[in-house]
């Protein structure tokens, strides 16, 4: 047990991203087909702007 070297941990980063769109586009498509085209219009409006508020706070 004590000859165990302890490595770094992998970087999920681009998985982690890949799936966060994959996810992002099944709740707007699931969404389009309760809804209609335009809560997703509102929805995606509201998710840019909220992450623009962020790019802006962390400069």
């Amino acid at each position: 047990m004590s000859e165990h070297r302890i490595s770094a941990a992998p970087d999920y980063t681009n998985a982690a991203l890949t799936m966060l769109g994959v996810n992002l586009f099944c709740a707007f498509l699931a969404i389009w087909a309760l809804y209609g085209l335009l809560p997703v219009l509102l929805v995606s409006g509201v998710l840019n702007h909220a992450i623009d508020r962020l790019r802006a706070r962390r400069r």
